[in-house]
């Protein structure tokens, strides 16, 4: 009986341990309005065009649906477990090129997140009073 009580309780430590979590994804907004870039935008922005999501302090799943060269229109979906409901909000993102590489930021209900690409990852991050959190979102179908 001891052995049957060891082996079971292994079983569900190593599955929490070992098995990667899965985000569900949130049902999308009503009013989602999703443009496809221009064909002329440098491919390296027209790159952030899409869905993500990725997992650092809370659950987050963003939605760039429409992005220009000047800017981009974010739709943003954060999830906190101590919080009492995730909700969608829309964002306008200001498109900057620095260093060669193009960035979005904006202005958002805790500071004012930056979004950078990095290969196939979207990193996300953000410097306020409470200190900084990056999140790396993998694009999402």
């Amino acid at each position: 009986m001891k052995t049957l009580v060891v082996s079971a309780v292994s079983i569900v430590m190593v599955s929490i341990l070992f098995c990667p979590m899965v985000m569900a994804a949130p049902s999308m907004p009503a009013d989602l309005q999703i443009v496809q870039p221009d064909p002329s935008l440098p491919k390296e922005l027209s790159a952030f065009f899409g869905k993500w999501e990725g997992t650092g302090r809370m659950q987050y799943f963003l939605i760039v649906e429409k992005i220009d060269d000047e800017k981009a229109s974010l739709y943003i979906w954060e999830f906190a477990p101590e919080s009492l409901a995730p909700i969608w909000a829309r964002y306008e993102a200001k498109v900057t090129k620095e260093r060669g590489k193009y960035k979005l930021w904006y202005t958002g209900r805790y500071g004012n997140p930056d979004l950078t690409l990095k290969g196939e990852v979207l990193n996300w991050s953000r410097y306020n009073y409470s200190g900084s959190e990056s999140v790396r979102l993998k694009q999402v179908p």
